[in-house]
């Protein structure tokens, strides 16, 4: 199995002063999925090289048994360190795709030409297409190839309303997501915030948010065992 794992590579948290970038949790969590599971793992983004870590992913509070491996695995903390630039891969090269989430996406892959166009490739290849949290964001511009979005008609889940009200980001974000994955045709399912949730339809599946990153990791393994 080779799965390509997309990274933003946007680190600025609107117009604060803050930063951000991807969820460790949410990369650290699936990428060790996939490795347990003797998988071929590329990580990518669009500018290469170090893609940016939120901050706050990085607090005592967020972190997880996935993110402790993770902060001891000096050969994980080198692969990331050193991501291929999103222009140089190529779908043909891998089974399935997967986004880990975090706020940077909604900034760069949200629009980013080469990111739309691997995922329409996968899509129309009958390859598994994943994205965790805020990551389902990647999905709003990918569209079939009869001009339809991929998403329209489909059941998806993402970052909540009521979790981007929570975490105090509803007024900085430039769009809500769950209000955009309706505005394309998502049909979107939510669990109660902060519980996990996983949506397999087709080839496509999302998760809702940090708790939900291992769950849409298994789910697209079982998907490739097919």
């Amino acid at each position: 199995m080779k799965i390509l794992m997309v990274l933003t590579s946007h680190d600025k948290l609107g117009d604060t002063d803050h930063k951000t970038g991807f969820w460790v949790e949410e990369f650290a969590a699936p990428y060790y999925c996939f490795l347990d599971a003797n998988a071929d793992v590329t990580l990518a983004s669009p500018a290469g090289g170090q893609p940016p870590i939120d901050p706050n992913s990085e607090l005592e509070q967020s972190q997880t048994d996935a993110t402790v491996r993770f902060n001891n695995d000096e050969q994980a903390q080198q692969v990331l360190a050193n991501t291929l630039k999103l222009a140089d891969v190529n779908e043909k090269d891998y089974d399935a795709i997967f986004y880990p989430g975090g706020h940077g996406p909604l900034w760069d892959l949200v629009s980013d030409s080469h990111s739309i166009a691997l995922i329409e490739a996968f899509w129309q290849a009958g390859k598994p297409v994943s994205a965790v949290c805020h990551a389902p964001a990647v999905l709003l511009n990918a569209k079939t190839q009869d001009g339809e979005y991929i998403i329209s008609g489909k059941a998806v889940t993402g970052f909540t309303n009521s979790e981007e009200t929570a975490v105090g980001l509803a007024e900085v974000v430039p769009f809500l997501l769950e209000d955009e994955l309706k505005a394309r045709g998502g049909q979107f399912e939510s669990a109660q915030d902060w519980n996990p949730l996983a949506i397999q339809d087709g080839m496509l599946i999302t998760g809702q948010n940090p708790a939900s990153s291992e769950a849409v990791a298994e789910a697209l393994l079982s998907l490739l065992a097919k």
